[in-house]
């Protein structure tokens, strides 16, 4: 009988089930609709059952553990109705809810049933995130910058629901803002601007700001949807710049050079899979390192809606 249970068979529970698949890791599979399912088997070989998870709970021993990768709107419905069934151990993609109200709820259900939910950050476990930490251990940070403008002419085009859209920063955006406070660590003081707006994402789409991380580092940011950008990441040193851009490469200059290098990465792991999610489930699985717990997700909040205005 399979402990473990993926819910969701879009692309991230493609994703997901490639990785417990080579992991040997025994484990079960729901969908919510019979195309989808069909579709999952077809794909991957590997049975899935239609329904949804409320149905699946109906006629199935309740998991030991759960990976939830379901859309954005549905993350939180579907996490509560593990937690409420006795699920004890489950793994949210992120953010763990639509919103910051959903996050809440999920939170305040697992501390009730005493489930332990954690949220699914994979840039954490990019290689060229851990190879990161193995310099920063060894030179310190001194400071660090970030900008997670989003490519507003793509998004404004694809299939999601307004309702998803709204919550974008806190959905996606959120991938790198958080890549950047585990690196450097979270705010202390935050000075935060923003402006404009879009229409598919009318609360905001000019950010800048500046604070003081919890380990003493300055660090600032800025983000314009409105124009070019990417995501990207500079943590600065004692002897040299590390650049993420994109987040899964890692770049460096030296101090006193202006020569910036490619830094090797043994990164097979991420270009044969995901990046970052072989080791994230590794992770769930195993000793839970790094990863985010929900009552953490929520303490980041205050500082998502400062930095965005709303969440």
């Amino acid at each position: 009988m399979s402990n473990t249970l993926l819910i969701g068979t879009g692309y991230m529970g493609k994703e997901y089930a490639k990785v417990l698949k080579t992991q040997r890791v025994s484990f079960a599979v729901v969908g919510r609709s019979q195309e989808s399912t069909d579709k999952f088997k077809n794909e991957l070989g590997i049975d899935a059952m239609p329904g949804g998870i409320d149905r699946w709970l109906k006629t199935n021993p309740v998991p030991q553990k759960a990976i939830i990768a379901v859309t954005e709107d549905q993350l939180g419905i579907v996490t509560r109705s593990l937690i409420d069934s006795g699920c004890k151990s489950i793994l949210v993609e992120k953010p763990g809810g639509l919103d910051a109200q959903d996050i809440k709820k999920v939170a305040i259900s697992a501390r009730k049933k005493r489930s332990k939910v954690y949220v699914g950050y994979n840039r954490r476990f990019y290689t060229s995130t851990q190879k990161a930490m193995e310099i920063i251990r060894k030179e310190g940070i001194k400071s660090f910058v970030f900008d997670f403008t989003e490519r507003s002419n793509i998004i404004d085009k694809l299939p999601q629901s307004q309702k998803i859209k709204n919550n974008w920063f806190i959905q996606n955006s959120t991938h790198v803002i958080d890549m950047a406070f585990f690196l450097g660590g979270n705010p202390s003081k935050l000075t935060a601007y923003k402006k404009g707006g879009l229409k598919w994402h009318p609360s905001g789409s000019i950010y800048s700001g500046a604070g003081v991380s919890s380990k003493g580092v300055l660090f600032s940011y800025h983000a314009n949807w409105e124009s070019a950008g990417r995501w990207s990441l500079e943590i600065i040193t004692g002897r040299q710049k590390l650049i993420f851009r994109p987040l899964e490469k890692l770049q460096a200059q030296k101090f006193g050079s202006m020569t910036i290098e490619d830094v090797i990465l043994n990164d097979k792991i991420d270009t044969d899979f995901k990046p970052g999610i072989y080791r994230q489930v590794q992770s769930f699985l195993g000793n839970k390192e790094n990863l985010l717990t929900i009552e953490e997700q929520v303490k980041n909040l205050p500082y998502y809606k400062k930095i965005a205005g709303r969440i």
